[in-house]
């Protein structure tokens, strides 16, 4: 059976000669030899891409170190212990099994050089090069410690020996001339990207056809992923903004050389079935596709040891293990002071991201077709990395690709518009400059007739591209300027054909929220609050936080309180309580919102929302219940004395105000101390449910003392667990 680890040895992305290199420690006797044979014979027939000079060198030289070895086979019976003669020297066997370790190095270098992009190879020429002549010089050191007398080989295996053996001391470090040519070649038309000037058509297809013969779209799009891996992995020491640059420049001429048609449009993974019907199911540590068709086994290592689930952002703790960020924060949050796996205490609280296991995982669910959610954190950290290594040249042609690909959004066919649209929405996932020049060569209108298509994935790419896009702050006013396009926003909202396009809508509304002055336009549109709202009671994880977190925002303008009870939007986000992920940002809105006296009426009407109010002050993180304390108070302060009366007789709200007084973060102590104030002047039993041993006074004193608070009014910000970022998907 196949490992489901398999996937890593197909391409190997660190240097090949990196690290330290051990012989088994089970191979001895005539086992060393036959493996020694075996594997020299198997090396010595590798086929090269690139680096053919130096390949051919050191296969001719595997091919001498396998008659060596085939000799001492053929001259000896060896014991199962010694695979030498008797009286041989114990260097000659510690010889061996370096020349073992050398053959197999020789082995990784070959396979690096065989599976590797072709331009990374030629970026990478003279430190390949490099490898060679240092595996060349390694040899000749271990000939000439062989003790070759005592081997009892014939003349004519010695006589070559000797010679590979003067060959190897006497070798230089050798730069192949076309290899050399083609590096250069790429610089001159990067050279004439920074110029903004574009290279010749016909001698970028000499170059990438003929030459590196990268001869469609689809060697293209591989080339574009191995640079990209190199650049987010950081494995290597290498010049990331050349690498940009030809990543550019490696997109430019897919288009222009390969044009569109022979390209694939990704399918969703629920529409593969019309293919080869497949399934997703998780369960723990398995992963079933199709009815029937295979079944994963997820590595052990890639699922997380709280939930059992493959993590999506894995992180270390202090004690060295690693959980799924999501588990390990609710597991600290809910008041536990050890690690899960070890039981050892956590010296501090600091999750630090595991970027390489979170490499291999994405790669193991792109090897399998499994769909892997990237955390926003990660697409931030991949951005910022990109946005440091671009350069003059990359951008330049990113913006000569970003107008091949507007003009087939205006001309194209129906198949070469989705095409186009996918790679305007990778070309936005990066770079400022990038989603700037995009929206100038007039894209937004031309995305917009996606939004009503009936081909699932153009709607899905047309939409998650207006996404990154409006994260640029110039083109949010384009967008919503654009007749219309607001409007079909909201279509894809509440109609779009998959539940990621529906989700990114949400985000785009959520995005150009960000602009006060258009959260207004934004409640106006037919539509926009009734979907948003239904996408929070209805959606996806990933789609409730789009959805709430675009109510938030429209939620922060004075203007939209009214229009937002009318339309759903508070009854949404009290429903939304019940859900631990949005819990949080819901609370903050309904505090927002709670100002306008209409919305606290309608919300301190309802003991089902005051139940789910108290319930949130209960339980929860500190800011969870900083923003529950403070609902309550909008509630009571905007809704009259009818609300705070019915508030104040809640039998709970007593203990509840004294735990916040003490325990809570300084706002929530505020808060809750105004609350008491108001629960006390309307003379409520509640305020007094612990006797003569607490009052909201006292506690106030007690409070104000021993942690140094003032607790003046006026403060109605609500507070927010963490930064808000926009997805770039």
């Amino acid at each position: 059976m196949t490992s489901p680890l398999a996937f890593l040895y197909v391409r190997r992305r660190r240097s090949p000669l990196a690290g330290a290199f051990f012989a088994p420690g089970d191979l001895s006797g005539a086992a060393l030899l036959h493996a020694l044979a075996a594997l020299s014979a198997d090396v010595a027939c590798w086929p090269a891409r690139s680096q053919r000079r130096n390949c051919r060198s050191l296969a001719r030289v595997l091919g001498i170190l396998a008659i060596l070895f085939d000799s001492l086979k053929e001259s000896f019976a060896p014991s199962p212990f010694s695979p030498l003669p008797p009286r041989s020297p114990p260097s000659a066997v510690l010889c061996l099994r370096e020349l073992y370790i050398f053959v197999y190095r020789a082995k990784l270098l070959l396979e690096y050089c065989s599976q590797s992009s072709r331009l990374w190879l030629l970026i990478r020429s003279p430190q390949i090069s490099g490898y060679f002549h240092d595996l060349s010089q390694e040899l000749a050191t271990l000939l000439e410690v062989l003790p070759v007398d005592d081997l009892r080989l014939a003349a004519d295996v010695r006589e070559q020996i000797e010679l590979l053996r003067r060959q190897c001391r006497r070798s230089k470090l050798c730069l192949d001339p076309n290899e050399e040519d083609l590096r250069q070649k790429i610089q001159s038309f990067l050279g004439q990207f920074e110029t903004r000037k574009a290279p010749d058509p016909v001698e970028l297809r000499n170059t990438f056809f003929d030459r590196l013969e990268i001869r469609d779209a689809r060697a293209c799009r591989k080339e574009i992923e191995f640079l990209e891996e190199h650049i987010f992995n950081q494995e290597e020491d290498v010049d990331t903004s050349v690498i940009s640059g030809v990543i550019a420049l490696t997109r430019y001429c897919r288009f222009l050389l390969f044009g569109f048609q022979e390209m694939e449009v990704a399918r969703p993974f629920s529409d593969q079935g019309k293919i080869s019907r497949k399934r997703l199911v998780s369960q723990g540590s398995s992963v079933s596709q199709g009815s029937g068709d295979f079944s994963l086994t997820i590595p052990k290592d890639f699922c997380c040891p709280i939930s059992l689930d493959l993590m999506k952002e894995p992180v270390v703790v202090s004690t060295g293990q690693t959980y799924d960020r999501a588990s390990i924060t609710q597991w600290i949050e809910e008041g536990h002071r050890t690690c899960p796996n070890s039981g050892q205490t956590l010296s501090n609280n600091r999750l630090i991201p595991n970027r390489a296991l979170r490499s291999l995982i994405s790669q193991w669910c792109a090897a399998y077709g499994i769909p892997h959610e990237t955390p926003d954190g990660a697409d931030a950290s991949a951005e910022s990395i990109v946005a440091a290594c671009t350069s003059k040249a990359a951008t330049e042609a990113n913006r000569a690709t970003a107008r091949i690909l507007v003009q087939q959004l205006s001309v194209g066919s129906q198949e070469s518009k989705a095409v186009a649209a996918r790679e305007l929405r990778l070309l936005a996932k990066t770079g400022r400059e990038n989603r700037s020049f995009i929206a100038e060569a007039g894209a937004i209108p031309l995305l917009c007739r996606l939004f009503r298509s009936t081909n699932l994935m153009a709607q899905q790419n047309a939409v998650t591209a207006m996404l990154n896009i409006s994260i640029h702050d110039d083109n949010k006013s384009r967008i919503v300027e654009e007749e219309g396009c607001l409007r079909l926003i909201v279509h894809v909202l509440r109609h779009g054909l998959t539940g990621e396009a529906r989700e990114n809508a949400a985000a785009t509304l959520f995005s150009l929220s960000a602009v006060h002055d258009f959260k207004k336009t934004i409640v106006d549109e037919e539509g926009a609050v009734v979907g948003l709202a239904n996408l929070l009671m209805q959606g996806s994880q990933r789609g409730k936080k789009d959805a709430v977190m675009a109510l938030f925002n429209l939620s922060t303008h004075l203007d939209t309180w009214s229009r937002m009870l009318e339309l759903g939007a508070v009854s949404a986000l009290l429903e939304a309580l019940k859900d631990e992920s949005v819990a949080e940002e819901a609370l903050g809105a309904l505090a927002l919102l709670m100002r306008q006296p209409v919305v606290a009426q309608a919300v301190g009407s309802e003991d089902a929302a005051i139940a789910s109010l108290l319930e949130m002050m209960r339980r929860g993180t500190p800011k969870r219940k900083e923003n529950a304390v403070a609902a309550l108070h909008e509630m009571c302060q905007r809704g009259g004395l009818p609300v705070t009366q019915k508030v104040a007789k809640t039998p709970m709200l007593g203990g509840l105000i004294q735990t916040i007084l003490f325990t809570g973060t300084k706002r929530a102590r505020r808060k809750a101390a105004l609350l008491a104030r108001m629960c006390q002047r309307c003379d409520s039993p509640a305020a007094m449910v612990y006797g003569n041993e607490w009052s909201p006074s006292r506690a106030l004193a007690r409070s104000s003392s021993s942690r140094g608070s003032s607790f003046r009014s006026g403060d109605v910000s609500v507070s927010m667990s963490r930064a808000v970022r926009v997805p770039v998907l």
